[in-house]
């Protein structure tokens, strides 16, 4: 059976992330490709220029109009863009009984352009957070939901994984990309016991724009037929084999995209 799965996210006209990341991920991985936008940005691998939130009563009638019609095996949660708009999505999946929900909280473009506003946050942690099968932060997003500062050692992290874990969620994946200090990019995984260690060598590239957003959507891609466990190791190694190939595409001047379709074309 092929899984029917819905990114509820913002937009990137480089379709390097967001909601054309996503849906590319899906593709590749063989799954069908539905959305729901949040919000519409004007960025590129530069950065991000401007973005307008929808409103949160239409982002909400974009997801009934998606479940009132087509079996939803699984949902990517990307940006939210604002606290109404994270309520909002919050009451539509828990009305929908939505499954195998797969939360990235996105926070900042790779630019460092913010795209969440901050009273967003709090909304993310009370309604989104306990809903997720998997949230998977990265360091400074994981500092941000933590309140702290993300300058951690590997065994922090190991700490902080913990605490996040508290905050609801059944499955946390805490990346390591942004420590940059070896030559093994670890990330960790918790959520039915003991943490896992998820590790790939570390590819020196610029081409990450969306590696974030393709990673969330690779595993909610997988999770209709996997485990957590199986979907995040295959989902990290999607997203390896489509940043060594990214050198394939000439696209843009700044940060430049991942090469969804390493395996196709």
């Amino acid at each position: 059976m092929i899984a029917n799965v819905l990114t509820i996210a913002g937009t990137d006209p480089t379709g390097g992330a967001g909601i054309q990341a996503d849906i590319k991920t899906f593709s590749a991985l063989g799954a069908y490709a539905m959305s729901a936008i949040t919000a519409v940005v004007a960025q590129n691998t530069r950065g991000v220029r401007s973005f307008v939130s929808l409103e949160p009563e239409f982002v909400a009638d974009q997801i009934d109009a998606v479940f009132d019609d087509v079996r939803v095996d699984a949902v990517k949660i990307g940006m939210v863009a604002t606290a109404r708009i994270a309520q909002a999505v919050a009451a539509r999946l828990r009305h929908h009984g939505a499954t195998n929900i797969v939360l990235d909280p996105v926070m900042v473009a790779k630019s460092g352009d913010h795209l969440l506003q901050a009273d967003a946050v709090a909304a993310i942690l009370s309604e989104l957070v306990p809903l997720s099968t998997v949230i998977t932060p990265n360091l400074p997003e994981a500092g941000v939901l933590l309140g702290l500062e993300p300058e951690w050692t590997h065994a922090e992290m190991r700490e902080r994984i913990v605490d996040l874990h508290r905050l609801g969620s059944q499955w946390v994946l805490l990346k390591g990309g942004h420590m940059g200090r070896d030559a093994t990019s670890t990330d960790l995984l918790v959520g039915a016991g003991e943490i896992l260690e998820l590790k790939a060598d570390r590819i020196t590239t610029n081409n990450d724009h969306g590696t974030g957003c393709t990673l969330s959507a690779a595993i909610a891609a997988l999770l209709p037929s996997l485990s957590v466990e199986d979907s995040a190791r295959q989902a990290k190694s999607f997203v390896h084999r489509a940043l060594a190939c990214s050198g394939r595409l000439d696209v843009g001047k700044g940060h430049g995209p991942l090469h969804h379709f390493h395996d196709v074309w």
